[in-house]
């Protein structure tokens, strides 16, 4: 009851007030600031996880020990590991894509309509065209914005150039082919979208000749004076595949799957990287910024917890001659403290639930209130060039704003110990002296 009339302000104490009204939103600004940053920051990891976990494998296994012509029993013999959810293989190369005076360095990747299939973050991320017939189609899928950066839409022709063409007597000659484009996908994420094109596998194959002329079974070696017609008609040309994508159910068990796969005695020799490794500078450089802005943004709690400390000295002040008679009339040094632990505590707890509300709306409405700002002033905030991805994602984890709540409530019930012991300290004797 004390503490509550200490909370409300009269005339004479209006100043008192202010300050704690401020510290109050000080506390508040502190929670939503830090619930806001952190569930950004969670949901940025959980999309680029998502989103590259969605196209690349939890595994790349590529073949050692002979031509990777057997990719298609490779993969049917690990789809049967348990443990394993699907696997896809493919044709891989750089090139330099070519169109309208515009040109830029792309990744292609040639894989089947099946195996597109199985990647449903990209099977349907299709804006323009579709994957129907994508086998015969001899065409290519492009990122929206290679699109724009080349000045294609669907049914135009793109030029890509292989440095590692035909060899002639001068020497290795470029490659040079246009294919149309058939599908304009948009992934959400600006390093797929703007150096990723995927063609047809077998004409992929036939571009970067992934391929190995075998004689066929029951073919005597030919003679070296062979013509050029028995020398076809002796073999037959054998299809390889760049690497297999190993997709597992559960992607933080790859440990356990990396040993499991390796000595399954159904597959071929692979050397295998999974996702950890290709990713863990990223990824670690991630985690720890993490650990820093929560490090950082816990200073605006621990001020405001600073700001409790003078406001409820302030208050100590002018409750001088209130606590000398409240210690006459029997009050224990305890209840004295009691009473200004509840004042303060009670100061951080409003701060705290009001930062808690702020910041549980902010981090779900993160991307409207940036198109809105970004709208408003013009200007570009979370540009994707710089982070990767179109939007701005957030992700709230139940068990960081517990802690973020703890921590703020923790910080304050510490920031009214000293005061209120000060307060417990006063002599009546002293403090009536005067009055």
């Amino acid at each position: 009851m004390v503490a509550g009339r200490y909370l409300r302000a009269r005339r004479k104490e209006a100043f008192i007030s202010v300050i704690a009204s401020l510290t109050m939103v000080g506390v508040a600004i502190g929670v939503a600031t830090l619930i806001v940053v952190m569930s950004v920051m969670n949901g940025f990891r959980a999309e680029l996880l998502t989103k590259i976990l969605g196209l690349n494998g939890h595994f790349t296994a590529f073949p050692i020990e002979r031509q990777f012509t057997d990719y298609k029993e490779t993969v049917e013999a690990l789809q049967q590991v348990d443990g394993v959810k699907f696997a896809v293989y493919f044709v891989e190369g750089q090139v330099l894509a070519s169109a309208r005076n515009s040109s830029t360095g792309v990744t292609v990747r040639g894989m089947d309509e099946a195996n597109i299939k199985k990647l449903s973050l990209l099977y349907n991320a299709a804006e323009q065209g579709g994957w129907d017939q994508w086998d015969t189609s001899k065409g290519v899928a492009i990122g929206y914005r290679l699109a724009q950066t080349l000045g294609l839409s669907l049914g135009d022709q793109v030029q890509i150039i292989n440095p590692n063409g035909a060899m002639t007597p001068f020497g290795s000659t470029p490659q040079i082919r246009s294919y149309p484009v058939n599908v304009i996908f948009n992934l959400g994420m600006v390093e797929f979208d703007s150096f990723f094109m995927y063609m047809p596998i077998e004409p992929a194959q036939d571009f970067f000749k992934m391929y190995e002329d075998v004689l066929k079974p029951g073919q005597a070696p030919l003679d070296p004076l062979a013509t050029d017609e028995e020398i076809d008609a002796a073999y037959q040309r054998v299809a390889q595949a760049t690497a297999v994508e190993i997709f597992i159910d559960d992607p933080d068990n790859v440990t356990v799957m990396r040993e499991r796969l390796q000595s399954d005695p159904n597959t071929r020799p692979l050397v295998m990287t999974d996702w950890q490794q290709r990713n863990e500078t990223f990824f670690s450089a991630l985690q720890v910024e993490r650990v820093v802005m929560f490090t950082i943004l816990s200073m605006i709690i621990l001020v405001a917890a600073f700001n409790i400390i003078s406001s409820l000295i302030m208050l100590v002040k002018d409750k001088s001659s209130d606590i000398a008679v409240l210690r006459t009339m029997g009050a224990t040094r305890g209840a004295i403290m009691r009473i200004f632990s509840i004042t303060g505590t009670t100061i951080g707890f409003i701060g705290t639930f009001a930062g808690l509300v702020l910041g549980l709306v902010v981090a779900a409405n993160a991307e409207t209130l940036r198109a809105f700002v970004s709208n408003t002033l013009g200007v570009a905030i979370f540009p994707p060039e710089v982070f990767f991805l179109s939007s701005l994602p957030s992700k709230t984890d139940p068990i960081e704003v517990t802690v973020v709540v703890c921590l703020a409530l923790g910080l304050s019930f510490l920031a009214t110990l000293y005061p209120a012991w000060r307060a417990a300290q006063y002599d009546p004797v002293e403090a009536l002296r005067y009055e």
